[in-house]
């Protein structure tokens, strides 16, 4: 075995054995710092010695270049293959001519989710492909199956998350979208909602303030106006 390979297998042994369980260690690689070892958990990186015996979680920075080379390299892992989504488990949403998209995974009871979806009815030249994601409990997955059941789903998903008006559930509706949605959330390494997927492949999450958002799509395609 390869002599980095070897100090990478004794690195994940270590810390497999003495972090909790959902710390889930992806990769492991050498940083730019002589001894000092990059780890990868979904798209979070932390930082740990030849050992695994201790963990540093910060920003590492490079002062020849200014660069925050951790910043760099969870912006590098986080991106998404817009093209790879399956966009026929989302619900579509188009504002004006539709020319810039964003993908959105939200939970019907996310209250930021709600603030992004005033924000994004703002927008007038927008397709939103909304992922629902029940994660916050029994009523999420209520809500999401009653708005994905309803035979005019990006009406309905307005309408709740704008008016608190919820569609009459349809037992008799597959939903299997949304158990789909919740693997792909797994394979993403998605923590919480809203998270953002723009079609250029960035990605955010949380709160997200109208000028970020704005300034986004304008990486998509014409800049929509105010």
């Amino acid at each position: 075995m390869h002599a980095a390979t070897a100090q990478e297998a004794e690195i994940r042994k270590a810390l497999a054995a003495r972090l909790p369980p959902s710390t889930v260690v992806d990769e492991v690689t050498p940083s730019p710092i002589a001894g000092l070892y990059e780890v990868r958990s979904g798209v979070s990186v932390f930082y740990t010695d030849s050992h695994g015996d201790y963990v540093i979680r910060g920003e590492m920075l490079d002062t020849r270049t200014r660069m925050n080379l951790t910043e760099a390299r969870i912006a590098k892992i986080s991106k998404v293959d817009f093209s790879t989504l399956p966009l026929r488990d989302a619900v579509v949403s188009i504002r004006g001519s539709g020319t810039r998209k964003v993908a959105v995974f939200a939970d019907p009871e996310c209250p930021f989710c709600k603030e992004l979806e005033s924000m994004l009815q703002e927008r007038d030249d927008v397709t939103v492909y909304t992922f629902l994601m029940p994660i916050l409990g029994p009523g999420s997955v209520d809500k999401a199956k009653a708005i994905w059941c309803d035979p005019d789903r990006g009406a309905a998903w307005g309408a709740w998350m704008r008016e608190g008006k919820l569609p009459v559930a349809r037992p008799d509706c597959d939903t299997g979208a949304l158990d789909r949605n919740l693997l792909l959330r797994n394979k993403l390494a998605i923590r919480g909602t809203p998270t953002l997927v723009f079609e250029n492949g960035t990605r955010t999450s949380g709160a997200l303030s109208a000028v970020k958002l704005e300034r986004e799509l304008g990486l998509q395609g014409p800049a929509a106006k105010p």
